[in-house]
């Protein structure tokens, strides 16, 4: 009896765990419940790649891939959005909502991969940047900075009214 009472429970707890994972990346283009990765490099990087983002993630509206880019990002960007950076950027939200994910690809100018810079807004994490977690992972993998960095939140506050974002308005 005993050993029937783990395996529901365990059965309960599996399928619980699977509907907590459902995202807004889904096949049929409707946005879902967004699970959101907690704040640490190696799980944002994890729900990118399960999300398949080079694949499934739309670049941001205006912008091709490889469009000239400046420093430090790199002199040739590629920037992808998830559905709610989308949603932001094309409906002129004003700011990201939570979960929102925006992910720079910087290349050298020959085209070759330096680095991938990440802002990630996850909410009540950094109420002085409105909440954005930022990574720099280099082209090998290594993360060279995650978190509150900043470098990155002193240049971003040039554009504080922009919800902290260069690359386009989020303003009507």
């Amino acid at each position: 009896m005993k050993l029937r009472t783990v395996g529901t429970l365990l059965t309960a707890c599996v399928l619980a765990l699977g509907a907590a994972c459902t995202t807004a990346e889904q096949g049929d283009g409707e946005a879902a419940s967004y699970a959101q990765p907690d704040t640490t490099a190696e799980a944002l990087w994890t729900h990118m790649e399960e999300a398949a983002y080079t694949e499934n993630w739309t670049l941001w509206p205006d912008k091709g891939a490889l469009y000239m880019g400046t420093e430090p990002h790199g002199m040739l960007l590629t920037t992808y959005l998830n559905d709610l950076a989308l949603d932001a950027v094309t409906n002129k939200a004003g700011a990201m909502s939570a979960g929102a994910i925006v992910v720079k690809e910087n290349y050298m100018p020959d085209s070759t991969l330096a680095a991938i810079t990440i802002m990630y807004k996850s909410e009540g994490y950094n109420p002085d940047v409105n909440d954005w977690f930022f990574v720099k992972r280099l082209a090998d993998g290594t993360v060279e900075a995650s978190g509150r960095v900043g470098m990155c939140q002193g240049c971003h506050a040039q554009v504080a009214d922009n919800d902290y974002l260069f690359t386009g308005s989020l303003s009507q």
